[in-house]
């Protein structure tokens, strides 16, 4: 007997030919495995027991980071019967069933070999097998073989030769494979010496990195898909000093903590406070960063423990963890000995610097030292960043280990397409037939550096998948750099209103693409369809047929975009529009209330996010932030402080929209007003005096803000629900609120509705690209029916 197989899905950079060759020679198969253009084929003989068993173990006994399809499975005539099987050269004719595998954490394998003195890759900082090693970041081309990556410059020694042509080692045509002999080495450079020096090579550079990092100085490190800055995560003046430097006052820095004990986090567990999914998500495959709650300072910790640095994450209650994933960082957090900072090297906003005269050049006034490699960076990842979040982990970016992320649509396309994605957070989508891949983040698209990026990531996927889009699909707001290179690109092009995409991507993950949803999309700035700027709004319908159904009471922005790091100017706004005196006010209003009056350089908007932004002003007497978001993570931390909500029967509360929390505060009862358009308008006006009543603690105030709005969430659906019953979803960035998101969940749960929230996909603006797709497939479907044009 005799078949020919052919298995998609996620089985080229996993080991699977390999696995198939071992599986054929234990169970006396003869024939030959090979990658062809993202699909692995088979061609197998031997008895049909022995057959059905293969099949069998294909799927079930695949390598750990193997997702096989089985696609195709047809008989063949049999042919003379030499024993053996054999592993082919990969093809590269065929459909483009293309799939490109992220980067992955250093195995347990390697980690031993890694410690073991006798192992001749001890302490060797690039170890890697078929289950482990960089994938993303140093494929050129595909198929996936060692010449079309930027190993392809390394010549294997004769060692190295034999493992990398033997079926039966872990080492199989595992690409990035090297040694000290034949792979890519370490370097140390200084910032900008006085006098030209040696640099110091290999475990030389790695110890004099280390000494650097104890006495205090920030190294800028070269890993997988760039470059972080490190320094010692205990010590209060190098974390100052880092934050100096790259102008990064006050925004949360990740922290990278050795493996101790029998989990890997002992280490992590003197400093947090860590729930049973933090710790999957901590130990997974990925190795993203995961935000956990700080532990307090007690007097159990261990004599020899040092408290983490305040300024790690000043006003925040949770620390951004992660473990080592590269032998590189594990061969530092050994001998280190340590938590280390591991900030993303970068200038605030861009993608994260892969080259080495770029990264001296750029952080020449951060770093100290910087520990280069001659291993080419192809193409950037940052890292990844998850956050528990009612029930779940859920991504806050997608990064190494995690993207590129593939989805897959109820419907195929008409033709090959490119998402551009937001402004902010940008991601890029490409799809074609009925898949979606989703890139890395890339970041904000402010710089020069940022789009060019962008252009190369564009560029990336498009061969890398072996399609070509045809049309690209970007924001309807004009002055958008994404809009802008759109239209550029010589291609048709389709306009997705933003909150559109937002409420698109959500039900799209979770298959509800035909089914009409009730959709609160909260953040901070969409251009909308009335040409305001839209951020709390709530929608109803399905992609290709969302209608407005409400949002916040609109508001005037003084300064415009200032306004999104000087919250002052969003609280005075409410303040004006209220009549409510604002002692406080930072700044002399006169002159910006005649502005404000005259709509001048005062946009009108509904956004949540600034709603956030004017409470921390209020609340926390925030004026100014340094990075997005900075005010309403405060706010959202000072109200967790007062306790986790717990609502309806748990707590003996008011109902479904009118239970208070478990620390006794009662929302304040807020309105939905019907404008002259007759659109509900939830009145943020209530809010005021509560929020400026210096009387009570500021995290009472904190913590009645999020349940007052989850409370006019909830109602609002309730009522909703009466004459139109649908699934709830919320998504925008400003639903990444722990603290309102979990408070929502619980005041909805009596409804009995679906209840939606991201899970695969960020809910800030990294999911947009994703939006757009649907919201042009959904074009797609509606022009086959009435002959329209979709662009």
């Amino acid at each position: 007997m005799a078949r020919h197989l052919t298995l998609a899905g996620h089985v080229q950079g996993v080991g699977f030919r390999p696995f198939v060759f071992r599986l054929a020679h234990r169970l006396g198969l003869a024939g030959r495995v090979w990658n062809s253009s993202g699909t692995v084929e088979i061609e197998v003989q031997g008895p049909q027991s022995a057959i059905t068993a293969f099949e069998s173990a294909l799927i079930a006994r695949a390598p750990p980071l193997a997702r096989p399809r089985l696609v195709g499975n047809e008989p063949l005539p049999p042919w003379p019967a030499p024993a053996g099987f054999s592993i082919e050269p990969s093809a590269a004719s065929g459909p483009a069933q293309v799939f490109v595998p992220p980067d992955q954490f250093a195995c347990n394998d390697c980690l031993a070999e890694l410690a073991d003195p006798a192992d001749r890759r001890h302490r060797y900082p690039f170890i890697n097998c078929t289950q482990c090693g960089p994938r993303y970041t140093l494929i050129e081309r595909l198929p996936y073989d060692r010449p079309n990556t930027s190993m392809a410059r390394f010549t294997l020694c004769a060692d190295c030769q034999r493992e990398y042509q033997n079926p039966f080692d872990r080492r199989y045509h595992a690409e990035p494979t090297a040694c000290s002999d034949c792979g890519p080495r370490l370097r140390l450079r200084t910032a900008k010496p006085a006098v030209p020096l040696e640099a110091p090579l290999g475990d030389a550079a790695l110890a004099d990195s280390v000494r650097r990092l104890r006495a205090g100085e920030i190294v800028a490190v070269k890993g997988i898909g760039g470059y972080h800055l490190l320094c010692d995560a205990c010590n209060e003046a190098a974390v100052a000093r880092l934050r100096k430097r790259k102008h990064r006052p006050d925004k949360p820095l990740a922290v990278m903590y050795p493996r101790r004990g029998a989990d890997d986090l002992d280490r992590l567990r003197q400093d947090a406070d860590l729930q049973p999914l933090e710790v999957s998500a901590l130990r997974d495959p990925a190795r993203a960063i995961v935000l956990v709650r700080k532990r307090p300072i007690t007097s159990d910790r261990p004599s020899a423990s040092v408290p983490l640095a305040v300024g790690v994450s000043p006003g925040l209650n949770e620390i951004g963890a992660l473990l080592p994933y590269s032998p590189l960082h594990e061969l530092l957090l050994e001998d280190f000995g340590g938590p280390l900072v591991a900030t993303s090297g970068n200038i605030s906003g861009e993608p994260v610097i892969t080259d080495s005269e770029m990264a001296e050049d750029k952080l020449a006034s951060v770093a100290d030292a910087f520990l280069h490699h001659d291993r080419p960076i192809v193409r950037p990842a940052d890292d990844s960043v998850l956050r528990r979040s009612a029930g779940a982990m859920r991504p806050l970016r997608l990064g190494r280990g995690l993207a590129p992320l593939e989805l897959e649509l109820a419907v195929p396309l008409s033709g090959p397409l490119l998402a551009t994605g937001a402004h902010l957070k940008n991601c890029l989508a490409l799809a074609w037939d009925r898949r979606v891949v989703i890139s890395p983040h890339i970041g904000s698209m402010d710089s020069a550096r940022s789009l060019g990026v962008f252009e190369q990531v564009a560029t990336d996927l498009q061969a890398l998948y072996g399609v070509t889009a045809s049309r690209v699909v970007c924001d309807a707001h004009p002055g958008l750099a994404t809009s802008r290179w759109a239209r550029r690109s010589g291609l048709p092009v389709t306009r997705v209103w933003h909150h559109h995409a937002h409420a698109s991507a959500l039900v799209a993950e979770y298959g509800l693409v035909a089914s009409p949803v009730l959709v609160f999309c909260w953040d901070g700035l969409g251009l909308g369809e009335d040409g305001t700027l839209w951020g709390g709004e709530v929608l109803h319908g399905q992609p290709g047929a969302w209608r407005r159904v409400g949002s916040l009471r609109a508001f005037r922005l003084p300064g415009g975009d200032r306004a999104a790091l000087q919250p002052w100017r969003s609280a005075l706004s409410l303040c004006l529009h209220t009549g409510t005196p604002w002692a406080d006010a930072p700044v002399d209003t006169h002159l910006l209330r005649e502005a404000w009056e005259r709509g001048v350089q005062s946009p009108w908007t509904s956004s949540a996010g600034r709603l956030f932004d004017a409470a921390a002003a209020l609340v926390l007497g925030i004026r100014d932030s340094s990075h997005e978001a900075q005010a309403p993570m405060q706010l959202e931390a000072l109200a967790e402080a007062r306790g986790e909500p717990q609502h309806g029967g748990a707590s003996g509360g008011a109902g479904a929209d009118g239970a208070s929390g478990a620390t006794g505060e009662e929302p304040i009862p807020l309105e939905w007003h019907r404008d002259d358009a007759d659109l509900p308008r939830l009145d943020w006006a209530p809010l005021l005096p509560m929020l400026m009543d210096e009387r009570r603690p500021a995290a009472e105030r904190a913590a009645r803000f999020h349940e007052s709005l989850a409370a006019a969430v909830a109602g609002f659906a309730r009522q909703f629900q009466r004459d139109t019953p649908a699934g709830i979803g919320l998504t925008g960035g400003v639903f990444q609120n722990r603290r309102l998101v979990e408070s929502c969940v619980e005041r909805l749960a009596p409804l009995g509705a679906p209840l939606l929230i991201p899970r695969q996909l960020p809910a800030n603006d990294a999911a947009i690209c994703f939006g757009q797709v649907i919201e042009s497939c959904a074009r797609d479907q509606r022009s086959r029916h009435d002959g329209t044009n979709p662009c």
